[in-house]
């Protein structure tokens, strides 16, 4: 989720302050419109591309072709209902009752603050943000973006400063693990506003991983490569096994909260049982069935169509949707991280025993709970933000709505036109996510026998793990701030070992701050750690689009005067 709902609140704060400048709309905005926007925003870009990255770009490469056009169109769609409905159950448990960070929510709300803000406080607040979020952005052109001055300069990049530094010190066999140092700011404000308990145990679990296990799978030549792209392949089942089962112990340890939820379908239908002012805000439980009767249906239909998929493995791919779902909210209200590949990757190892040999049905089960798990994580991100600054979070649900169908159609389309041929995968787009979900579905092809004994062990030791922490937590609330946290500790399983030393980095920088100066922490923190996510989220769009720009505009000269 990093940085996508703080550029999507700062740029529609632009737009708005241009348009209202300009005397094109009357009235300035206010906070909480700013607000929906960004849901609005976020949900466009945020709920509706994964499943085209990754299942669907995986897919046009095992095939060699592309889909149908309405087809991406309605399966797009359709998943995002299912995922943004699928947030409406999880929401007070997340949000109001257990009050998870969500770091990007968090930010983002503190950034509509200072852009919204007045008196001293606000004000200094404002100038922290602003003041960090220039030096971030500074220090991210300075790592990515120097070649757009000359190619000259590009050997003094951060970048490629960092890379010389890990050579000499640690050696490329070790940098091949993904042991080494890189410098993003972002990743460690995302640090401050996760906690020194989720740095710590992404510390742990990262260090476990990539510095003892991979180590001894290579030393007995288990594992051949040396890179992320070959290691991953063989971490992530432990990994997305100690998340997945720790997840489900935390929501069913949770039953209170669950017979609450279930308590509001009652009420729908007694006169007059709406009347709390809490749930004449709260998107009710009727819009939770009837998205996910609609979706349900709908992507049946088009499985059963196009893919042959039987009604009843549809079925099974949206009961098992919401559960990991669950999983991959919760582990995004820890770290700010969705691991939507990690959950695509559980139902890929289903649908292996379910429908062996059928790579296609493999892929786009996948990128049913994939699609879903992102856009519930990105609405509940977004009701962080609502919830900290006392939205109505009704409206808002209906904002994010309302930006899945502008997001299907942009994202799709941008899709279409980019990947106009499947040679482009893989080679002009490196498409690392497709490429693993690719993978995964030729390995799973001969069905669950194809998993080497590793895998197996892997899950069942991290499954074992993710019940451990929770109960352990449960049982011992009085250590409970020194226990890992289960979905942090695996999903650094999941990526590169120096994305948990830059959390890590961050959880003590903000544990020190609060203990030297806790009046200072308290005002400054949250501001401070959100200008940086804005700041480097912001610069590393505009290099994007400026390495895009320099790529595109001189062709369209030519063809255009010549």
């Amino acid at each position: 989720m990093m940085g996508v709902a703080i550029t999507a609140c700062i740029l529609s704060y632009a737009i708005w302050t241009s348009l209202h400048a300009a005397g094109i709309v009357k009235t300035k905005m206010g906070i909480l419109e700013n607000n929906c926007m960004q849901s609005t925003a976020s949900s466009a870009g945020y709920s509706t591309g994964s499943t085209l990255i990754s299942a669907f770009a995986a897919y046009i490469m095992i095939n060699q072709h592309d889909l149908p056009l309405p087809l991406m169109l309605a399966w797009v769609f359709l998943t995002a209902v299912l995922g943004v409905t699928m947030a409406i159950p999880m929401k007070r448990q997340m949000i109001n009752v257990e009050q998870l960070r969500f770091p990007s929510g968090v930010a983002a709300a503190e950034t509509l603050r200072a852009l919204h803000s007045r008196g001293p406080k606000g004000a200094r607040a404002a100038k922290a943000l602003c003041l960090a979020g220039v030096l971030a952005a500074l220090s991210d052109f300075w790592s990515e973006g120097l070649h757009l001055l000359s190619q000259k300069l590009e050997p003094f990049s951060l970048d490629s400063l960092m890379g010389r530094l890990n050579e000499s010190v640690l050696g490329k066999v070790w940098m091949g693990r993904t042991v080494q140092f890189i410098w993003d700011p972002v990743f460690i404000a995302a640090g401050v506003i996760s906690g020194l308990r989720v740095g710590l145990s992404m510390m742990l679990g990262g260090t476990l991983c990539w510095a003892v296990f991979v180590p001894i799978l290579q030393a007995r030549h288990i594992i051949t490569g040396n890179s992320y792209k070959d290691i991953v392949g063989w971490t992530l089942w432990g990994g997305v096994a100690c998340m997945v089962t720790s997840g489900l112990l935390s929501f069913l340890l949770q039953w209170r909260a669950i017979a609450r939820a279930l308590q509001d379908l009652r009420l729908m239908f007694q006169p007059g049982g709406d009347r709390d002012e809490r749930r004449a805000i709260e998107p009710p439980m009727s819009w939770f069935f009837a998205g996910q009767v609609f979706s349900l249906a709908g992507l049946a239909v088009l499985a059963h169509a196009t893919f042959a998929m039987p009604y009843w493995q549809s079925t099974v791919a949206v009961l098992m949707t919401f559960f990991l779902a669950l999983v991959a909210c919760r582990v995004t209200g820890e770290t700010d991280t969705t691991p939507i590949g990690a959950m695509g990757k559980v139902t890929q190892l289903i649908f292996g025993g379910l429908s062996p040999g059928n790579m296609n049905v493999n892929l786009m089960a996948a990128s049913i709970t994939a699609g879903a798990a992102i856009a519930s994580a990105d609405l509940l991100t977004d009701l962080k933000s609502g919830y900290l600054l006392g939205a109505n979070p009704r409206k808002q649900f209906l904002a994010q709505f309302a930006g899945i169908f502008v997001g299907t159609v942009a994202t799709v389309c941008a899709f279409r036109v980019m990947v106009h041929d499947p040679s482009v995968l893989g080679n002009k787009f490196a498409a690392p996510s497709a490429q693993a979900w690719r993978a995964v579905a030729l390995a799973l092809n001969r069905g669950l026998a194809a998993l080497e004994p590793v895998k197996i062990w892997s899950m069942a030791i991290g499954g074992a793990l993710g019940l451990a922490l929770p109960l352990l937590a449960k049982f011992f609330p009085k250590y409970e701030k020194r226990i890992p946290s289960a979905g942090a500790f695996g999903l650094a399983w999941t990526f590169q070992w120096y994305y948990s030393l830059l959390f890590f980095l961050g959880g003590l920088l903000g544990w020190a701050f609060s203990k030297a100066s806790p009046r200072k922490s308290g005002e400054l923190t949250l501001p401070v750690a959100s200008g940086v996510i804005a700041g480097g989220a912001l610069m590393g769009v505009a290099v994007v689009f400026a390495d895009r720009a320099k790529e595109v505009l001189p062709a369209l000269w030519l063809k255009v005067f010549h």
